[in-house]
Protein backbone atom coordinates (compact mmCIF):
# COMPACT_ATOMS: atom_id res chain seq x y z
CA UNK A 1 0.00 0.00 0.00
CA UNK A 2 1.46 3.26 -1.07
CA UNK A 3 1.71 5.49 1.83
CA UNK A 4 1.00 9.60 0.64
CA UNK A 5 3.04 11.93 2.63
CA UNK A 6 1.52 15.68 3.05
CA UNK A 7 3.19 18.87 4.25
CA UNK A 8 1.56 19.70 7.51
CA UNK A 9 2.11 23.51 7.73
CA UNK A 10 1.98 24.49 11.21
CA UNK A 11 -0.09 27.01 12.90
CA UNK A 12 2.27 29.09 15.27
CA UNK A 13 0.07 30.44 17.43
CA UNK A 14 -0.86 27.55 18.81
CA UNK A 15 1.00 27.16 22.18
CA UNK A 16 1.89 23.38 21.90
CA UNK A 17 3.94 24.26 18.94
CA UNK A 18 5.55 27.20 21.05
CA UNK A 19 8.52 26.71 23.73
CA UNK A 20 8.13 29.08 26.38
CA UNK A 21 10.78 28.50 29.55
CA UNK A 22 7.81 29.57 32.03
CA UNK A 23 5.37 26.95 30.94
CA UNK A 24 6.66 24.31 33.19
CA UNK A 25 6.90 26.34 35.98
CA UNK A 26 3.73 29.06 35.50
CA UNK A 27 1.66 27.94 38.04
CA UNK A 28 4.61 29.15 40.24
CA UNK A 29 5.10 32.41 38.88
CA UNK A 30 1.89 33.16 38.94
CA UNK A 31 0.91 32.07 41.95
CA UNK A 32 4.04 33.47 43.78
CA UNK A 33 3.47 36.88 41.89
CA UNK A 34 -0.58 36.73 43.22
CA UNK A 35 0.44 36.01 46.78
CA UNK A 36 3.22 38.00 47.34
CA UNK A 37 1.07 41.64 46.33
CA UNK A 38 -2.28 39.99 48.20
CA UNK A 39 -0.36 38.82 51.40
CA UNK A 40 1.96 41.84 51.46
CA UNK A 41 -0.60 44.56 50.52
CA UNK A 42 -2.97 43.18 52.96
CA UNK A 43 -0.56 42.94 56.02
CA UNK A 44 1.42 46.23 55.41
CA UNK A 45 -2.08 48.36 54.57
CA UNK A 46 -3.81 46.85 57.56
CA UNK A 47 -0.41 47.95 59.67
CA UNK A 48 -0.51 50.93 58.73
CA UNK A 49 -4.18 51.66 59.55
CA UNK A 50 -3.83 50.15 62.84
CA UNK A 51 -0.75 51.62 63.66
CA UNK A 52 0.08 54.69 61.36
CA UNK A 53 3.77 54.01 62.05
CA UNK A 54 5.91 54.61 58.90
CA UNK A 55 8.77 52.76 60.56
CA UNK A 56 6.80 50.30 61.37
CA UNK A 57 4.96 49.31 57.90
CA UNK A 58 8.30 49.03 56.48
CA UNK A 59 9.70 46.76 58.38
CA UNK A 60 6.89 44.49 58.94
CA UNK A 61 6.65 44.68 54.59
CA UNK A 62 10.51 43.62 54.41
CA UNK A 63 10.01 40.68 57.23
CA UNK A 64 6.94 39.34 55.35
CA UNK A 65 8.70 39.48 52.08
CA UNK A 66 11.76 38.21 53.13
CA UNK A 67 10.31 35.15 55.49
CA UNK A 68 7.36 34.53 52.92
CA UNK A 69 9.56 34.39 49.89
CA UNK A 70 11.83 31.62 51.60
CA UNK A 71 8.74 29.82 52.70
CA UNK A 72 6.56 29.69 49.36
CA UNK A 73 10.16 28.65 47.96
CA UNK A 74 10.95 25.94 49.97
CA UNK A 75 7.02 24.71 50.34
CA UNK A 76 7.00 24.75 46.27
CA UNK A 77 10.05 22.84 45.72
CA UNK A 78 9.30 20.11 48.67
CA UNK A 79 5.74 20.08 46.70
CA UNK A 80 6.88 19.36 43.59
CA UNK A 81 9.81 17.20 44.90
CA UNK A 82 7.13 14.79 46.79
CA UNK A 83 4.89 14.65 43.76
CA UNK A 84 7.64 13.25 41.50
CA UNK A 85 9.10 10.88 44.06
CA UNK A 86 5.56 9.34 44.05
CA UNK A 87 5.44 9.36 40.34
CA UNK A 88 8.44 7.60 40.50
CA UNK A 89 7.47 5.69 43.36
CA UNK A 90 4.25 4.01 41.07
CA UNK A 91 6.51 3.67 37.83
CA UNK A 92 9.02 1.26 39.60
CA UNK A 93 5.63 -1.02 41.30
CA UNK A 94 4.64 -0.79 37.82
CA UNK A 95 7.55 -2.64 36.76
CA UNK A 96 7.44 -4.82 39.46
CA UNK A 97 3.56 -5.55 38.27
CA UNK A 98 4.80 -6.08 34.49
CA UNK A 99 7.46 -8.56 35.92
CA UNK A 100 5.08 -10.52 37.85
CA UNK A 101 1.94 -10.59 36.33
CA UNK A 102 2.01 -10.02 32.58
CA UNK A 103 -0.48 -11.50 31.61
CA UNK A 104 -3.20 -9.92 34.07
CA UNK A 105 -1.57 -6.74 32.77
CA UNK A 106 -1.91 -7.50 29.43
CA UNK A 107 -5.73 -8.04 29.82
CA UNK A 108 -5.60 -4.66 32.24
CA UNK A 109 -4.54 -2.62 29.13
CA UNK A 110 -6.48 -4.16 26.83
CA UNK A 111 -9.76 -3.07 28.96
CA UNK A 112 -8.57 0.07 29.08
CA UNK A 113 -8.07 0.30 25.02
CA UNK A 114 -11.42 -0.79 25.22
CA UNK A 115 -12.83 1.59 27.87
CA UNK A 116 -11.61 4.62 25.59
CA UNK A 117 -13.23 3.91 22.88
CA UNK A 118 -10.90 1.84 20.56
CA UNK A 119 -12.67 -1.48 18.48
CA UNK A 120 -12.26 -4.57 20.17
CA UNK A 121 -10.35 -6.34 17.39
CA UNK A 122 -8.01 -3.30 17.42
CA UNK A 123 -7.27 -3.12 21.14
CA UNK A 124 -6.33 -7.19 21.10
CA UNK A 125 -3.98 -6.11 18.51
CA UNK A 126 -2.80 -3.11 20.35
CA UNK A 127 -2.61 -5.16 23.81
CA UNK A 128 -0.89 -7.77 21.63
CA UNK A 129 1.80 -5.88 20.15
CA UNK A 130 2.01 -3.29 23.69
CA UNK A 131 2.99 -6.51 25.34
CA UNK A 132 5.59 -7.92 22.79
CA UNK A 133 8.21 -4.81 24.11
CA UNK A 134 8.59 -4.00 27.69
CA UNK A 135 9.24 -0.36 27.36
CA UNK A 136 6.26 0.38 24.72
CA UNK A 137 3.89 -1.69 27.19
CA UNK A 138 5.69 0.18 30.56
CA UNK A 139 4.90 3.97 28.60
CA UNK A 140 1.54 2.49 27.52
CA UNK A 141 0.65 1.81 31.42
CA UNK A 142 2.36 4.85 33.02
CA UNK A 143 -0.17 7.44 30.46
CA UNK A 144 -3.41 5.12 30.47
CA UNK A 145 -2.90 3.52 34.31
CA UNK A 146 -1.03 5.86 36.53
CA UNK A 147 -1.81 8.85 34.23
CA UNK A 148 1.75 10.28 34.29
CA UNK A 149 3.15 12.89 31.93
CA UNK A 150 5.82 10.99 29.84
CA UNK A 151 7.40 14.12 30.14
CA UNK A 152 10.61 12.95 32.45
CA UNK A 153 12.05 16.43 33.52
CA UNK A 154 11.98 17.39 36.92
CA UNK A 155 10.72 20.89 38.19
CA UNK A 156 10.98 21.13 41.50
CA UNK A 157 14.28 23.03 41.92
CA UNK A 158 13.65 25.15 39.16
CA UNK A 159 9.53 25.95 40.70
CA UNK A 160 11.30 26.51 44.08
CA UNK A 161 13.49 29.30 42.59
CA UNK A 162 10.70 30.99 40.31
CA UNK A 163 7.96 30.73 43.32
CA UNK A 164 10.70 33.02 45.61
CA UNK A 165 11.71 35.23 43.08
CA UNK A 166 8.03 35.87 42.13
CA UNK A 167 7.22 36.26 45.37
CA UNK A 168 9.45 38.52 45.94
CA UNK A 169 8.47 41.15 42.98
CA UNK A 170 4.98 40.97 43.85
CA UNK A 171 5.42 41.86 47.65
CA UNK A 172 7.91 44.71 46.32
CA UNK A 173 4.98 45.98 44.16
CA UNK A 174 2.53 47.06 47.09
CA UNK A 175 5.73 47.55 49.67
CA UNK A 176 7.15 50.46 47.14
CA UNK A 177 4.39 53.39 47.56
CA UNK A 178 6.06 53.61 51.33
CA UNK A 179 9.33 54.03 50.77
CA UNK A 180 8.79 57.02 49.03
CA UNK A 181 5.33 58.57 50.36
CA UNK A 182 4.15 59.24 53.94
CA UNK A 183 1.59 56.98 55.17
CA UNK A 184 -1.21 59.09 54.29
CA UNK A 185 0.04 59.25 50.49
CA UNK A 186 1.05 55.87 50.36
CA UNK A 187 -1.39 53.55 51.57
CA UNK A 188 -3.95 55.14 48.72
CA UNK A 189 -1.09 54.67 46.16
CA UNK A 190 0.17 50.82 47.35
CA UNK A 191 -3.58 50.02 46.98
CA UNK A 192 -4.49 51.57 43.46
CA UNK A 193 -0.68 49.93 42.12
CA UNK A 194 -1.49 46.69 43.42
CA UNK A 195 -4.70 46.29 41.90
CA UNK A 196 -3.47 47.30 38.96
CA UNK A 197 -0.31 44.96 39.43
CA UNK A 198 -3.02 42.06 40.12
CA UNK A 199 -5.52 43.14 37.12
CA UNK A 200 -1.54 43.15 34.66
CA UNK A 201 -1.03 39.42 36.11
CA UNK A 202 -4.10 38.45 35.07
CA UNK A 203 -3.98 39.84 31.83
CA UNK A 204 -0.34 38.51 31.00
CA UNK A 205 -1.51 34.73 31.76
CA UNK A 206 -3.79 35.19 28.31
CA UNK A 207 -0.69 34.56 26.51
CA UNK A 208 -0.76 31.01 27.58
CA UNK A 209 -4.43 30.38 28.07
CA UNK A 210 -6.00 32.07 25.26
CA UNK A 211 -8.85 33.57 27.75
CA UNK A 212 -10.23 37.47 27.43
CA UNK A 213 -8.11 39.97 28.71
CA UNK A 214 -10.26 41.64 30.50
CA UNK A 215 -12.14 38.05 32.11
CA UNK A 216 -8.97 36.70 32.82
CA UNK A 217 -7.85 40.14 34.36
CA UNK A 218 -11.02 41.17 36.59
CA UNK A 219 -10.86 37.21 37.97
CA UNK A 220 -7.53 37.86 39.11
CA UNK A 221 -8.14 41.55 40.52
CA UNK A 222 -11.53 40.02 42.58
CA UNK A 223 -9.74 37.26 44.34
CA UNK A 224 -6.98 39.18 44.98
CA UNK A 225 -9.03 41.86 46.43
CA UNK A 226 -10.62 39.66 49.49
CA UNK A 227 -7.28 40.11 51.22
CA UNK A 228 -7.06 43.83 50.68
CA UNK A 229 -10.09 44.23 52.19
CA UNK A 230 -9.26 41.83 55.24
CA UNK A 231 -6.41 43.60 55.84
CA UNK A 232 -8.30 46.48 55.40
CA UNK A 233 -10.77 45.50 57.99
CA UNK A 234 -8.43 44.61 60.89
CA UNK A 235 -6.44 47.76 60.12
CA UNK A 236 -9.54 49.76 61.47
CA UNK A 237 -10.39 47.72 63.99
CA UNK A 238 -7.08 47.47 65.50
CA UNK A 239 -7.03 51.54 64.77
CA UNK A 240 -10.50 52.06 66.74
Amino acid sequence: MEIHKENKEINKDYIHHQKFFLTNVLREVVFGVEDGMVSTLGSITGIAIGSNNHAMVILAGVVIISVESISMGIGSYLSNRSQEEMEKRKIKEEKEELEQFPKEEKEELYQMYLKDGWSKNLAIQMSEEASKNKELMLKEMIMRELKISGDPESVSIKGGFYMFFAYVLGGIIPLFAYFILPIKNAVPLSITITLIGLFALGMSTTKFTKQPLIKSGLRVLVIGSVALIAGLAVGLLVGQ
